[in-house]
């Protein structure tokens, strides 16, 4: 039986230089990362506030997290679709203008309703840049800088949550701090919309809507070259010759795409219910629970952990175009299962004082296990394992996956603490992670260094 062959690069191409066009790439294109990290993030703060402010009860401040999540998963259904049909461009600047009149409207809100419609704008957004950001970035970046390029936005994910703890404990102590804490989500937002303004359409999607000019124009503004015929060719045997076209959501069904899917979505389950975003939201309930003396002491615990998560996903990019996709997340996986035991049992142990720092270390490596793995490594996979065809689609499909997972194990973590003890949660957490190790050794294939056309055509090899 004869194996397939497939290009490690895209043919008669060599690694373009990295200039100007690149620093545009990763810093605006990313930002659609750092409002979906810093809007996620910033809740924890604000939630102090709204309760006096607005005389919310517990379960309305759990709707008012609720909400943005539900949000999200329903922009992610549409980012796909919308993204085939118009571009994905165009929609990045819609998503942009969501961003920024969802911050200002949740900012100024002087009634629930208003600040709830803030949030519900705000995290479509959210939803709707969690798909196309990464998807939009592996489709403009060369093959040799795919993954660090896609990565990015990872890092600006944590580097957004970051930076909403850092804001959050600045203006923690200020009459209104609040307001200023949503309304500086508009910042980013308006560089986004500036930066998309000057960046190109996808010349994939360009080359797959037959917009061959167009598509060479945007290839000579990204390389920084007239000579891109090479690549053009490329992507016009692959897409418009071979029939890569936006295709019907029947496409989704049929076999080449299985694999795809199975990895895309069962990668977006695990990513959640191996605990991260109930840790991210509540690492300060976490901290206090673990004998921390104070909360002001909790929330800087909680800003060191966001500093290792921004240090951690750095590692990761550097190491994702040379180790490879496979190998980072078998390794964060690993770490995050001994840290998730070693937190087991120090709760079961009920450590006290300076002991309970253990906990507090092994928070923030569990942190820094995931983002060097599974956090950037499921948004990368997801914008290169899907037909170009139905590649929006395929990834709306496992983020709509992410964010209902999300928004189920964040809703149930402070009742799984009650009914089943604080140290049974984290060790329900690692026997997630045990099973995320099993499918990623039996499904998950490694794409470095293996153009998109490429990874297309012989999914089932890698």
């Amino acid at each position: 039986m004869n194996t397939p062959t497939y290009t490690k690069v895209d043919p008669a191409l060599s690694p373009p230089k990295k200039d100007f066009r690149f620093l545009l790439m990763a810093i605006v294109a990313g930002l659609g990362g750092l409002l979906f990290g810093y809007d996620s993030g910033v809740v924890a703060g604000v939630l102090l506030f709204l309760r006096s402010t607005f005389h919310l009860s517990a379960s309305m401040l759990g709707l008012f997290v609720a909400i943005a999540l539900g949000a999200a998963a329903v922009g992610a259904a549409f980012a796909g679709v919308l993204s085939d049909t118009f571009g994905r461009r165009p929609v990045l600047i819609i998503t942009a203008i969501m961003f920024i009149l969802g911050a200002l409207l949740a900012a100024l809100s002087e009634s629930i309703a208003m600040l709830f419609i803030g949030r519900i704008v705000e995290g479509a957004a959210i939803g709707v840049s969690s798909v196309l950001t990464p998807l939009y970035l592996a489709e403009i970046a060369a093959t040799h800088w795919r993954g660090a390029i896609v990565t990015i936005n990872q890092f600006y994910i944590t580097f957004g949550i970051f930076l909403s703890y850092l804001v959050d404990y600045a203006l923690s102590g200020t009459t209104g701090g609040w307001r200023w804490m949503l309304g500086l989500g508009a910042v980013p937002g308006v560089i986004l919309l500036t930066g998309m303004l000057v960046l190109p359409e996808s010349p994939r999607w360009l080359a797959g809507h037959n917009l061959l000019e167009k598509a060479r124009a945007a290839l000579r503004f990204l390389r920084g070259t007239l000579d891109v015929q090479a690549e053009l060719d490329h992507l016009h045997k692959d897409v418009v010759e071979e029939g890569r076209r936006a295709a019907p959501w029947a496409r989704l069904l049929q076999k080449d795409v299985r694999k795809p899917l199975i990895i895309g979505v069962g990668l977006a389950i695990f990513q959640q219910i191996t605990g991260i975003n109930a840790v991210i939201y509540f690492a300060p309930t976490i901290f206090q629970d673990a004998g921390l003396s104070s909360a002001s002491v909790s929330i800087l615990a909680t800003v060191g952990v966001g500093a290792v998560n921004v240090i951690m996903t750095l590692v990761s990019m550097r190491l994702m175009d040379s180790v490879g996709r496979r190998k980072l997340l078998l390794w964060g996986l690993c770490g995050m299962l001994t840290t998730l035991i070693i937190i087991g049992l120090g709760f079961t142990l009920n450590l006290h004082g300076t002991l309970s720092y253990l906990v507090v270390f092994m928070v923030a490596a569990f942190v820094g296990f995931f983002a060097i793995g599974l956090g950037p490594v499921f948004w990368l996979l997801i914008s290169e394992i899907f037909p170009l065809a139905i590649r929006g689609r395929g990834a709306s499909i496992a983020t709509i996956a992410n964010w209902v997972s999300n928004m189920v194990v964040s809703g149930i973590f402070l009742d799984l603490l009650l009914t089943i003890g604080r140290s049974s949660t984290f060790f329900l957490y690692a026997g997630m992670t045990v099973l995320a190790i099993l499918f990623t050794l039996w499904v998950v294939p490694e794409t470095k260094g293996v153009s998109l056309e490429d990874i297309e055509s012989h999914i089932d090899t890698l």
